[in-house]
């Protein structure tokens, strides 16, 4: 299947539409908290590694952070309000300087786990839409 990563112009806002919800009644939590996970273990031997906690209990933390924020989105329990509060992710990833550059990284992170998915060509993309299009809204660092 083909991921195409949209061009990304710095300080746009595009509208972000949600992941169809259909993709956590079929992988459940778990499985979202698996695929966060994965991708987490990809980006910590990345090129942008340094954007992630070097120890692992505190990678541990953001793995959670993360997959709570993702159930969220895909329609499930809101553990990430409950936990943290209103995402706010663009304050929230203001600390990191995140570029264009380290966007793609991180979404090419998700393609090999993505096609790894028990989902319908459909639902992959219904995701991958969500990721990069939400992606645009992190970056905060030119180039």
């Amino acid at each position: 299947m083909q991921y195409n990563i949209t061009q990304a112009v710095f300080g746009s806002r595009p509208n972000v539409t949600l992941p169809n919800p259909e993709i956590l009644n079929i992988i459940k939590e778990e499985g979202m908290r698996n695929i966060i996970h994965e991708h987490y273990e990809l980006l910590k031997v990345s090129s942008i590694k340094e954007l992630f906690p070097p120890n692992e209990k505190a990678l541990e933390m953001a793995k959670k952070h993360a997959s709570d924020f993702f159930i969220q989105i895909c329609g499930g329990t809101r553990h990430f309000d409950a936990n943290r509060g209103r995402p706010m992710m663009v304050g929230r990833h203001a600390p990191f300087k995140i570029t264009k550059e380290a966007r793609i990284v991180w979404l090419e992170a998700y393609m090999p786990i993505l096609e790894n998915l028990n989902l319908s060509d459909d639902l992959k993309l219904s995701f991958w839409n969500y990721l990069d299009i939400f992606s645009i809204w992190m970056i905060n660092t030119k180039s």
